[in-house]
């Protein structure tokens, strides 16, 4: 069984990178789920996740930031908010009877985001949000981060795209500088932390950085896929079911 995970786990985590950073994601609580799924310790899930993210969206944010895919503005003003909350996040150790519930509703919203059709309209224009708002809103998702392991871009991305802060063809690269900067602080908010860190891990930055190389490529050509997500969704259901329920 231990041979068998030892092979099943990376392929999994490839797969979640694959499907997450085809849609500009770098698929933190596909990680955590995939984790939690083959019995990774609670300890050991939140700074493999970020460690993970941070690989993953560096590799993500510099392709689509070279494209063009990005807005400055609105990336300043979220992450004024969130890289200070995401470090007291990082910082916050909940006891398991707080965290396992938390992250299992962050999985299960991951989930239903996933399964929320995006509009197929387009546009080309977009409005910054105010300075208040804006920060406010990093500072929120930046502290759910930096206590759930996650980068926060599941939260951020419908903002970008259904409240138009920015254009469509920005919010992936924005996303990507924002989980970059995000998991960064959160990882940093616990140092510590990185002794929990397993021994497999550049096996696993590894299968995560080809799993990225692959989906940020369908991504930038616009690759269509809503029916690997709906897989994916369901993967992050069961996941959520068990940090909920077991």
């Amino acid at each position: 069984m231990v041979e068998h995970s030892a092979l099943l786990l990376p392929l999994a985590l490839f797969a979640g990178a694959v499907l997450y950073t085809a849609v500009g994601h770098a698929g933190a609580s596909a990680y955590i789920a995939v984790m939690t799924l083959f019995g990774v310790s609670a300890g050991v899930i939140k700074p493999t996740a970020l460690a993970l993210n941070i690989l993953v969206s560096g590799l993500i944010a510099f392709r689509y930031v070279r494209r063009g895919y990005f807005n400055r503005q609105v990336a300043l003003l979220v992450l004024a908010g969130a890289i200070p909350a995401a470090f007291v996040g990082g910082y916050i150790q909940l006891p398991g009877h707080y965290y396992k519930p938390l992250v299992g509703v962050v999985l299960l919203l991951a989930a239903l985001r996933l399964l929320t059709v995006p509009k197929t309209e387009t546009y080309a224009t977009a409005t910054p949000p105010g300075t208040a708002v804006g920060v406010s809103a990093g500072a929120v998702i930046g502290l759910l981060s930096g206590l759930t392991g996650t980068g926060g871009g599941i939260f951020l991305s419908p903002l970008l795209v259904f409240r138009r802060w920015t254009t469509l063809k920005q919010a992936s690269g924005t996303a990507a500088v924002f989980i970059l900067a995000n998991s960064t602080a959160g990882l940093l908010g616990n140092v510590s932390s990185v002794r929990s860190l397993p021994a497999e891990l550049p096996v696993y930055g590894a299968a995560v950085l080809l799993g990225a190389l692959v989906g940020s490529q369908l991504g930038l050509a616009r690759f269509d896929g809503r029916a690997l997500r709906r897989c994916l969704a369901a993967v992050l259901l069961v996941a959520a079911g068990k940090f909920l329920f077991a």
